[in-house]
């Protein structure tokens, strides 16, 4: 627990520095663009690429600096596209994904196994469990209903994205672009 503590005050220490903020902020402008680029399928699936830039900032900056930038992005993809009405739940969502993300990746040597697990972990509790959630308390559709199409894509997508973040965060920790933002921030 002491471990846990430490990780989050390292983290929450993270967000006093302006340089930070103006990475994270960099940041957020690639997953907007890159947000713009989500794919619909239907009403309730779709298949978004702005994720990548957020599990960087969860990567660099950890679990307390990932809960707020989780949050913030969600509000801001929202105010500059808004698709149907604001619910709450999805900024929850986005900030619990950055916890999670931000407890698996933090300060933690990169592994293509700790990023299947962080993927599954916030793919069950995140996107299948509290989305299927979100959408049974939206739009009455049945928690039961919505649960097999939405847990069937994100267990084919889970491999997926756990391949792309690990391969890019590995690109560029061995670029050296990760260490030089590390420093500077």
């Amino acid at each position: 627990m002491k471990k846990l503590a430490a990780l989050f005050q390292a983290s929450y220490g993270e967000l006093r520095s302006v340089r930070t903020i103006t990475t994270m902020a960099m940041f957020g402008a690639v997953g907007v663009v890159l947000g713009s680029l989500t794919i619909q399928i239907g009403d309730f699936i779709k298949i978004g690429f702005s994720t990548i830039a957020n599990q960087f900032v969860y990567y660099l900056f950890g679990p307390a600096a990932g809960c707020f930038f989780g949050g913030a992005m969600d509000i801001l993809k929202y105010l500059i596209k808004p698709t149907g009405a604001f619910f709450p739940g999805w900024t929850i969502s986005a900030m619990t994904a950055g916890v999670l993300y931000g407890c698996f990746f933090y300060k933690k040597k990169l592994s293509l196994k700790r990023v299947l697990a962080a993927e599954l972990t916030v793919a069950v509790i995140c996107n299948i469990f509290l989305g299927t959630l979100w959408l049974d308390m939206m739009y009455g559709k049945g928690f039961f209903a919505l649960l097999p199409m939405r847990a069937f894509k994100n267990l084919v997508m889970w491999p997926v994205n756990s391949f792309l973040f690990y391969s890019m965060t590995w690109a560029l920790e061995q670029s050296g672009v990760f260490r030089a933002i590390r420093r500077s921030a």
